[in-house]
């Protein structure tokens, strides 16, 4: 199975975070509860593709963003290195233009459908909790 490298994106609300109802539409993953993101294209570095994706699944622009952690997801179709991002503040208004819906949810109640988006938003927490 040929690996693709990702890039998704945690935005951080106070003690929420932003998650997305896939498109049932998706070739990978379809209509699952996860962190948004998307394929790296060609030549692009992460924070490009970060900044590129940010404006198109959620049309605002992440103005600071840091680095999280990089884990594998064994999609329906192909095993993708996904690198997450931390997005704490951002220009613009939230709206779903990829995904079925986006919506604020609770860390700690977080039902997320991808291995890969709980363990990193469990790394969020973990290190959130250890810097403050």
């Amino acid at each position: 199975m040929q690996q693709h490298p990702c890039v998704s994106f945690l935005f951080i609300r106070d003690d929420s975070v932003l998650l997305e109802r896939r498109s049932l539409l998706k070739e990978s993953d379809p209509g699952l509860i996860a962190i948004p993101g998307g394929h790296m294209e060609g030549s692009e570095t992460q924070e490009q593709t970060l900044t590129r994706e940010v404006e198109e699944e959620l049309g605002v622009r992440a103005l600071v963003h840091y680095y999280l952690c990089s884990l594998y997801h064994e999609a329906s179709s192909e095993l993708q290195l996904i690198h997450y991002y931390v997005v704490p503040n951002w220009q613009g208004d939230i709206a779903a233009y990829e995904a079925d819906e986006v919506f604020w949810c609770e860390i700690a109640s977080a039902q997320i459908g991808i291995a890969a988006d709980r363990i990193a938003l469990n790394e969020y927490v973990r290190l959130h909790s250890i810097l403050g």
